[in-house]
């Protein structure tokens, strides 16, 4: 059953306690990157017909196991695709950025160019499991930022196959070339590249503990987006709440997996009791049962505050992936609301409308990093270039000031640089 906990009558470490993973997977990991690094593509198959169960001829997907895919697709499913891609694509298309040039002193221009990395690798979860809601929550920003290529890999199933529902969100987002691998070795191709798979420039997406420690491990090789925790929500409710809808909410997260969070703040103690009964009743009609319940025991928790304003403190500290604001009038609040990934506005919307369906990423930082990193978007596949001009006039107006400014650092040369043009 999930704990109630009363804020400022418990230990502060109690409240904001985190799930901590204890999975020692370092050395693993560096094993299959090196093997990956040294042997390509053999490796690629020899993994996965150990980890996946399957024998492959081939590595990429081809045009036709798409198209087949994409035949075998129900409409309705098609149709719903579509919209998400829409809704994803409208909100991201305002992040792009702009390139700038300064030319406001006589002989000087500055100025910055945005430009989007080449290549996009994304690692799509597969298997027994299917997201095609990361397929296109990831590879509709690559996109926008205007990237030359986005190449995919997702595990494939015992029959070899990827599925369908994975393909044809890929074709609803322009992907353009799937290969059939996964784990910690998708992620060592995507970074090193091999006979079959292109290196990528940035590599972004989930994944599980081994996909996590070998983005870890590649990072600087290549760059990603994020070391991505387990999956978290926290809500923010008022007593006016009706405990069924707060505690699906919570549910939908604690359904994700044995270690993902669900909590609750709340500044009403008849909610909080109302919400940990509601659990109860709503835990037995899952059909994800065993993982809710885990998740639910192990790593939920009810807080009880004060006031609406300290509940929002609370949130702050713990920064959490999804945070839910369920009170009448959300838009007061929100500028109190510090560190979120993304912030879910008023009583009647869930958190799974982000996870598919509104249009801002679910790509969010896990683990209290939303204190300091940001949900992937437009941005995370761009890079800066920026560019200095001087004419002679323009150099020999400052060349001194440089020069002294080199010297402080004790840096001669530098400052003979400046000067050595002056004069000329």
């Amino acid at each position: 059953m999930i704990k109630i906990l009363k804020y400022g009558e418990v230990e502060n470490k109690d409240i904001f306690a985190r799930v901590t993973p204890k999975v020692n997977v370092e050395e693993t990991v560096a094993e299959i990157i090196s093997d990956v690094r040294k042997n390509g593509d053999e490796a690629l198959y020899r993994y996965c017909e150990k980890f996946d169960g399957v024998k492959l001829s081939a590595l990429q997907v081809t045009k036709e196991e798409i198209d087949e895919a994409v035949s075998k697709t129900e409409p309705k499913f098609m149709e719903i695709l579509q919209k998400a891609a829409k809704n994803i694509r409208k909100f991201h298309e305002r992040q792009v950025r702009n390139s700038f040039i300064i030319n406001d002193e006589d002989g000087i221009v500055i100025g910055q160019k945005v430009i989007p990395v080449d290549r996009a690798g994304l690692y799509v979860p597969g298997g027994t499991a299917a997201y095609p809601s990361t397929v296109l929550m990831d590879s509709i920003p690559a996109k926008i930022a205007g990237c030359r290529e986005v190449v995919m890999v997702t595990p494939p199933s015992k029959d070899g196959k990827v599925n369908s529902a994975i393909l044809a969100a890929a074709y609803v987002a322009g992907v353009d070339k799937i290969y059939k691998v996964g784990g910690a070795q998708a992620i060592a191709a995507l970074a090193y590249g091999t006979e079959t798979i292109p290196k990528a420039d940035k590599i972004v997406g989930p994944g599980n503990a081994f996909v996590a420690e070998a983005k870890k491990q590649v990072f600087g090789k290549v760059s990603i987006d994020m070391i991505a925790g387990p999956s978290e929500i926290l809500v923010v409710a008022d007593g006016t709440c009706n405990p069924k809808h707060i505690a699906a909410d919570l549910l939908s997260q604690a359904e994700h997996d044995k270690l993902a969070s669900a909590v609750l703040v709340t500044d009403s103690t008849e909610l909080a009791y109302g919400v940990q009964s509601e659990i109860e009743n709503q835990l037995e009609k899952l059909e994800r049962y065993e993982i809710a319940r885990e998740s639910i025991d192990q790593n939920g928790k009810i807080i009880v505050a004060d006031s609406l304003e300290k509940a929002i403190d609370i949130a702050n500290e713990i920064a959490p992936e999804h945070l839910e604001l369920c009170v009448d009038n959300p838009f007061d609040y929100l500028d109190s609301i510090r560190h979120a990934g993304s912030v879910f506005m008023g009583k009647n919307c869930p958190e799974a409308l982000g996870d598919y369906f509104a249009g801002p990423n679910h790509t969010l930082p896990t683990s209290g990093t939303a204190k300091f990193s940001s949900p992937l978007s437009v941005d995370d596949f761009i890079k800066k270039t920026q560019y200095t001009y001087y004419t002679k006039q323009a150099l020999n107006r400052v060349a001194e000031d440089v020069a002294y400014f080199a010297e402080k650092e004790g840096l001669t040369a530098h400052a003979k640089s400046a000067l050595v043009r002056s004069g000329e």
